[in-house]
């Protein structure tokens, strides 16, 4: 069975495993000390979490995987810069889509328009099967980012609605409206074998 089908039949995350984003937000401080441990421990709570954001975001596996990795690097550049407010994931998230939008201006000014087709149609991840893909990628184009993420983060991390809006700085039933007509979406392109048009 298609991985987007299962979800939106059961409406359940695909993995029952709930990522813990539970960190104490000194961690930034420990970081911007040059705490190495405190960067690996940040990863490892974050990782799955930011991956699906930028996936939503990119649409394209190694994409999202590069700006994984620029996060990070940004994120121990930056971490004497960060105010502790109770929205850590917040902040980690502005830096991910800051890094999103810099390198589509940059790619815009060194790709052709129709390099910028081929790069729109990437592989999302080399793990899926075929069929997956394809279901996957359709989805991805018809829906609108903020649905994208909500689902992404919900059925790749296996988040909660309310740890999303708080990520997202949503209020819980925008998040939940949101999600509920995103998967109306994926019902209508899984109906129609991949395409809602």
């Amino acid at each position: 069975m298609l991985i987007l089908s299962m979800l939106v039949e059961t409406e359940q995350p695909i993995n029952s495993r709930q990522q813990k984003l539970m960190f104490d937000e000194q961690i930034f401080t420990a970081i911007a000390e040059g705490d190495t441990r405190a960067i690996e421990n940040l990863y490892l709570k974050t990782e799955r979490v930011l991956y699906a954001y930028l996936l939503s975001l990119t649409k394209d596996h190694d994409f999202a995987v590069d700006l994984l990795q620029e996060t990070y690097l940004k994120i121990m550049a930056a971490a004497h810069l960060y105010t502790p407010k109770g929205k850590p994931m917040a902040w980690i998230f502005s830096i991910a889509k800051n890094l999103f939008h810099d390198a589509l201006r940059k790619k815009s000014r060194e790709l052709s328009v129709g390099e910028m087709e081929l790069l729109e149609h990437a592989n999302l991840s080399y793990e899926m099967q075929p069929e997956n893909k394809l279901v996957l990628t359709a989805a991805l184009e018809e829906l609108a980012e903020e649905e994208r993420s909500i689902i992404l983060l919900y059925a790749v991390s296996g988040m909660k609605h309310r740890e999303i809006a708080k990520m997202l700085n949503l209020n819980l039933s925008t998040v939940l409206s949101k999600y509920h007509r995103g998967l109306k979406k994926l019902r209508t392109i899984i109906e129609k074998g991949g395409t809602s048009s």
